[in-house]
């Protein structure tokens, strides 16, 4: 079962080891908001940026309920043990494949994020509504759309989520992965370029790659 402190922890980890591809993914986002925002000049957007990635976290937990719950109920057609130590399987190959992503060993996952453009085409209008953001209302609304962004960050930990069988152990692991990626994000709209300088260096990007294939590892160890 994943329902130990030490996997929402590992959870918060990717999260935070991640971050370096979140800064690629949605630095564009949260430029957008940092400076389209109104507000004192030279000062970061705190309001709007702290209601942003509260609403994406939040968009994260439920889709991590979502698929705990479409596992507990696959779990009530298959041999529950067998059905978990199968996802959990799936969910350390994908954070391994995760891993040399980041690190920029192998990019076979940008595939999967493509696969999943096609619902972000459908979503992705209403966001641009919303711009440019004026109002807290607006941050919270548009991080909600984005918290749907295609990921494989984001889908990694899904299939994790899946693993535990429940709706609530998948909820609590995405909102501790959605918590991991939290200070990266604000950092991101207060720090951008600096932030974004550091990321782009490859001995950052493979050493929280490498770490993640560590984390890899140990879900491959923990379901064989």
């Amino acid at each position: 079962m994943l329902n130990s402190d030490v996997t929402y922890l590992s959870a918060f980890l990717v999260g935070l080891l991640g971050g370096v591809h979140c800064v690629a993914m949605c630095g564009g986002i949260v430029g957008a908001l940092s400076f389209g925002v109104s507000g004192e000049k030279g000062r970061a957007p705190w309001p709007y940026l702290l209601a942003y990635n509260v609403a994406r976290i939040s968009s994260y937990t439920l889709a991590g309920t979502l698929m705990g719950g479409l596992s507990w109920l696959a779990g009530q057609w298959f041999e529950v043990h067998w059905w978990q130590q199968g996802l959990q399987l799936v969910a350390g190959l994908f954070m391994l494949a995760l891993g040399l992503y980041i690190a920029g060993w192998w990019r076979g996952l940008a595939k999967v994020e493509q696969a999943g453009g096609g619902f972000w085409r459908r979503i992705e209008p209403l966001g641009r509504r919303l711009l440019p953001v004026r109002s807290v209302s607006q941050a919270f609304a548009l991080g909600l759309l984005w918290g749907w962004l295609p990921c494989s960050l984001v889908y990694s930990v899904l299939i994790w989520a899946a693993a535990s069988g429940s709706p609530l152990n998948g909820g609590a692991l995405l909102l501790s992965f959605g918590l991991g990626t939290l200070p990266n994000l604000l950092a991101m709209g207060a720090f951008a370029l600096a932030l974004r300088t550091l990321v782009q260096r490859t001995w950052v990007r493979q050493l929280a790659g490498g770490l993640i294939i560590g984390f890899g590892l140990l879900i491959l160890w923990r379901s064989l």
